[in-house]
């Protein structure tokens, strides 16, 4: 691998944002981690991102599991030998219920993903930044629209999108003493397969069912791009990238 080569780990990189993401990282010269737990799901990522010329490395992980995430970042050591961009794509939601239905097995799970997950790269992340030479590098945390408001019946998603602002907040802040910058992109009904029931309809907080605009996730790819472009004295801390008038200002 060149002395110059930026080295990107993307998780959840099999679909949708992180699909779309890997691949725009690709073509601004970074090769790739790419993770997530369906390995049939990433090896057609892989494909298309090799077939631009770059390098791409899969890995099976699921960002819950500790030994799972100790691993990933082991191979990327003994591949790449240095990691300049986390991008914690990662996430799940639980079905859409009420609060008071809401299992406990359900919110673990959401939190074990869309939480813990987040930890868990970013701790393995801070160490090899900090040890690899030049040190540093840049993490960006994908929070949600969620993360300002909620939808109905999603406690689970939108509490673990709050908790990761504060630790985009607290990672950024341990992060200057190593030259670890950390950001968060919060993104609104970007058009993915999770995304496709929108144009139907979904609830809305009065209860009644609109279908909502969406947006291409090519565009969430150029937000990310840009972020991760910047020099490392520079930070976007946070950014929204919503579809337009989608109904989160005002009253829709």
């Amino acid at each position: 691998m060149p002395s110059n080569q930026r080295v990107a780990l993307v998780t959840g990189a099999g679909s949708g944002i992180g699909r779309a993401c890997a691949v725009a990282l690709a073509h601004e010269g970074y090769a790739l981690v790419l993770a997530g737990r369906d390995g049939q799901r990433l090896a057609p990522a892989a494909d298309e991102i090799r077939s631009s010329g770059a390098a791409a490395s899969v890995v099976q992980c699921d960002v819950k599991e500790e030994p799972q995430v100790t691993e990933l970042f082991d191979e990327i050591r003994n591949v790449f030998g240095r990691l300049d961009l986390l991008f914690n794509n990662a996430g799940i939601s639980a079905p859409a219920a009420p609060l008071e239905e809401v299992t406990l097995t359900d919110w673990s799970a959401v939190v074990a993903t869309n939480l813990t997950g987040v930890f868990l790269c970013t701790r393995e992340a801070f160490v090899l930044m900090k040890q690899q030479s030049p040190a540093g590098g840049r993490i960006i945390n994908n929070g949600s629209i969620a993360a300002h408001s909620p939808r109905p019946d999603s406690i689970a998603y939108t509490a673990t999108k709050h908790a990761v602002t504060g630790l985009t907040k607290a990672t950024s802040l341990e992060g200057r003493r190593y030259g670890i910058a950390c950001g968060q992109i919060d993104i609104g009904n970007a058009a993915t397969d999770m995304t496709r029931a929108m144009v139907e309809g979904v609830q809305q907080a009065d209860g009644s069912r609109k279908p909502e605009p969406t947006m291409d996730v090519t565009d969430v790819a150029r937000a990310v791009v840009f972020m991760a472009s910047l020099p490392l004295e520079a930070n976007v801390q946070f950014m929204t990238v919503m579809a337009t008038t989608m109904p989160l200002i005002g009253r829709g």
